[in-house]
């Protein structure tokens, strides 16, 4: 069996982190000239491009998790990259609008299974004193690609068209994928068992059916969303309770029992809600109120995901020393912060650099310190052999807290008139957020990882 090498498998895993939460923002910026493609398919058959990618992925989450956990998690993950960069290769090229909506479904299944199973393959490479830092770095470098997609996508979309949005994954794809056979080690849970395949069912229709409600709810029409919302609810329901009652459920009940798990999983939803709403916010204002072209903006924004890299650093190793919930509670602050001075002071004349900035440095640091506690928050408590299950569990909260932020954001801008009032409203909704996900960090207290067995080993043959 290979060793090792901790910095590899985090960089590795890390990468595989950066591909599936950039193709939540990148394709944003890249809707309009999708559009003047295919200008006879309704703007509403078309906002399925967004709308089967983040519906997808948040519903076979944790089945994705559980399988990995099963079957192995370097398999998982290998399968989950060579889909990933087949999927992107179909929507680079995808003759039609059906096309190039299938293909994102395809590359939401594939990020199913790379978001839990890279998280999975990268904490038994640390020893439990170091794994806040790693798990810091790791969940950093998906609100890094979440935040950089506009700006990126907007060069890429000035210089080679939309289409360059999904070929640029192809050589990171096969970056990651050639590493992955020299520095992973597989690892499954030996006694596992696939799940009640009933429970699959109701989890995955029903987080399908409440992100199908909110993102109808994103396009003005919440009377549209309230039946998918309520049969979403109901099946989730359903889902609890056969849970409790399945022998091998898909989600044992007893880990919402512990207070690291839960208060993580709120945090994930609360947080990832005012987060991805100010990534939104702030485009939509530097474009719209202070009116800057687009790829303009994307520029302007950059700066936060530079700090939230520089925080999780700093928040992984508080996690380390203190516990998750010191990192929680500091960035929660940091970003109430930073929303607080985006409500107060950003006015309707540009002040970049006196104004917005700040707030972006104080978001940025906030963001950064965020993730990594609730990374670390999410797996402290669980057994190596539920690695996947649980971080699945916290990615999928995170997909839908983004979900849901976005669509109230639209919403109340909608019923604003984007008014230079409405932007400062929803700032202040996020500083709301950023308290609550402080008490979030007060529950989940000092939780740090713990020494347990690792995940048992598959010996492999050493590549030629």
């Amino acid at each position: 069996m290979r060793t090792q090498r901790p910095a590899l498998v985090l960089t590795v895993t890390s990468l595989a982190a950066f591909l599936v939460f950039l193709d939540v923002t990148i394709v944003n910026i890249a809707f309009p000239d999708v559009r003047e493609t295919w200008p006879e398919t309704s703007l509403a058959d078309l906002s399925w491009v967004f709308t089967a990618y983040n519906v997808v992925f948040a519903a076979l989450l944790i089945p994705a998790g559980r399988l990995a956990d099963a079957r192995g998690r370097r398999r998982i993950f290998g399968v989950g990259l060579v889909l990933f960069g087949l999927a992107s290769l179909a929507c680079a090229v995808a003759p039609t609008a059906g096309a190039l909506i299938a293909a994102r479904a395809a590359q939401a299944v594939a990020a199913a299974l790379l978001a839990p199973a890279s998280l999975a393959l990268l904490l038994p490479a640390f020893p439990p004193e170091r794994r806040g830092a790693a798990v810091g770095l790791w969940g950093a470098t998906g609100a890094i690609a979440a935040a950089t997609g506009p700006a990126l996508g907007g060069v890429l979309v000035d210089a080679f068209g939309w289409r360059a949005v999904f070929f640029v994954n192809l050589p990171v794809v096969l970056l990651t994928l050639v590493a992955s056979r020299f520095v992973l080690v597989e690892s499954r849970d030996p006694d596992a068992r696939l799940p009640d395949l009933v429970s699959v069912v109701l989890l995955g229709t029903g987080v399908a059916a409440v992100s199908l409600g909110i993102v109808r709810g994103e396009d003005g029409g919440w009377g549209d969303a309230v039946w998918p919302l309520v049969a979403g609810a109901v099946l989730l329901v359903l889902f609890g309770v056969r849970s409790a009652r399945v022998a091998r459920p898909l989600v044992e009940p007893a880990l919402f029992r512990l207070r690291s798990f839960a208060g993580s999983i709120a945090g994930y939803l609360v947080f990832s809600g005012g987060f991805y709403a100010l990534l939104l916010s702030n485009i939509l204002f530097l474009t719209g109120v202070w009116g800057y072209d687009v790829l303009t903006a994307g520029l302007a924004v950059t700066p936060g995901p530079l700090m939230a890299a520089v925080a999780s650093s700093v928040g992984g190793r508080l996690t380390d020393r203190f516990g998750a919930g010191a990192s929680v509670v500091a960035g929660g602050l940091l970003f109430t912060a930073g929303c607080v001075l985006f409500a107060v002071a950003v006015g309707p004349d540009p002040a970049w650099l006196t104004v917005f900035l700040p707030g972006q440095l104080l978001t940025g640091l906030g963001v950064g310190a965020v993730y990594a506690g609730l990374g670390t928050a999410a797996v402290s408590e669980l057994p190596p052999t539920r690695f996947a299950t649980g971080s699945a569990v916290g990615t999928c909260a995170r997909q839908i807290g983004a979900v849901l932020g976005i669509a109230l954001l639209l919403s109340g801008l909608a019923a604003a008139g984007s008014s230079f009032e409405a932007f400062r409203t929803s700032w202040i909704a996020m500083a709301a957020g950023g308290i609550v996900t402080v008490l979030c960090g007060v529950v989940v207290g000092a939780a740090r990882a713990r020494s347990a067995p690792a995940p048992t080993p598959v010996p492999l043959e050493e590549p030629a």
